[in-house]
């Protein structure tokens, strides 16, 4: 079964606290690896985490804020220094070029050439990222920043009492599969539409600093997993608005709107402590009567499973 995971490596926001990492998180999706907003320390958290530099195919940086990108350094140099030869490939906003130069080359190591760069600009920037589609779009912060959304093809769901029906099984259903007909044992043509369903395609949305904006909409639309930013409660409203970010509050209106399955709460205020965390889930569930987790270091959240119409089809 494919693996489709949150790995949740910091919550934290500008400043790590004692037991909040600055940001990063590696989402796992059918053998790929995304890794959001590496802040400091992401390369011990990863140890910490059981993931590795050989697990890593994205690089996504939504902005050059210190606690969304000082971990870049640590993370380019185990990429080379543990030898992985597949390409990363590195998301980040075209205005931080020049940030994002000196981090790439930070200090002095044996270099590696794996590294490709994607320079995101403009409304919306897309990608082929091997079994979904990488969108960036830009959100409202002091500095140029974009949020990032994953999306899987829709497919075709193979339903086991109609193939039974019209006597096909072993190799035909792989042949029925990529060709999209057969012939049955009786000799009539099978069509692919007769024995499956509309798969769905799954997606993920991963939305960092900002205030509310039509960026945010765009990319929580309809998503199974939304990890978003909640730095502050709705008593620092002004204080969110005034700084670029968002309240608890307002992360759980975004999901109840955009009709997202499961809200990730993250990029955690240090001014709040672990007696605050039900305040989080509270103001999220005002809007939003979903799942909501709201995000530690170390944790990992999986992918809702999808929601089939047929009853005999497993998920």
């Amino acid at each position: 079964m494919s693996l489709r995971e949150l790995v949740v490596l910091g919550t934290s926001s500008a400043v790590p606290t004692r037991h909040r990492n600055h940001n990063g998180y590696l989402l796992r999706w059918d053998g790929q690896g995304f890794l959001f907003d590496p802040g400091e320390g992401t390369q011990r958290q990863m140890l910490q985490a059981g993931v590795g530099a050989h697990d890593i195919t994205w690089i996504c940086v939504t902005h050059f804020h210190g606690d969304h990108c000082l971990g870049v350094p640590g993370i380019v140099q185990r990429i080379a220094r543990d030898g992985v030869t597949h390409q990363v490939r590195a998301a980040y906003p075209a205005a931080g070029e020049v940030y994002w130069r000196r981090l790439r080359h930070a200090s002095a190591f044996a270099d590696t050439s794996v590294i490709a760069e994607c320079p995101v600009s403009g409304p919306v920037t897309a990608f082929d990222a091997g079994p979904v589609t990488l969108t960036a779009r830009p959100l409202s912060h002091p500095v140029e920043s974009y949020g990032y959304r994953l999306d899987e093809p829709d497919g075709r769901r193979m339903v086991p009492s109609l193939l039974a029906e019209r006597g096909i099984g072993g190799p035909s259903v792989g042949e029925l599969q990529r060709a999209g007909r057969v012939t049955a044992p009786d000799g009539t043509t099978v069509l692919l539409e007769e024995c499956s369903e509309p798969r769905p395609g799954q997606s993920a949305a991963f939305i960092m600093d900002t205030r509310l904006c039509e960026g945010v909409f765009a990319l929580a639309a309809g998503v199974d997993l939304l990890v978003i930013e909640s730095t502050f409660l709705s008593g620092e409203s002004a204080l969110a608005s005034q700084y670029g970010h968002l309240t608890a509050d307002q992360a759980g209106r975004v999901a109840a709107e955009s009709g997202a399955r499961r809200l990730v709460l993250t990029h955690v205020s240090e001014r709040y402590d672990a007696d605050d965390e039900p305040r989080f889930l509270e103001e999220a569930h005002r809007s939003f009567d979903g799942e909501v987790v709201l995000a530690h270091d170390l944790m990992r959240v999986a992918v809702p499973r999808r929601v089939t119409g047929s009853p005999d089809v497993p998920v």
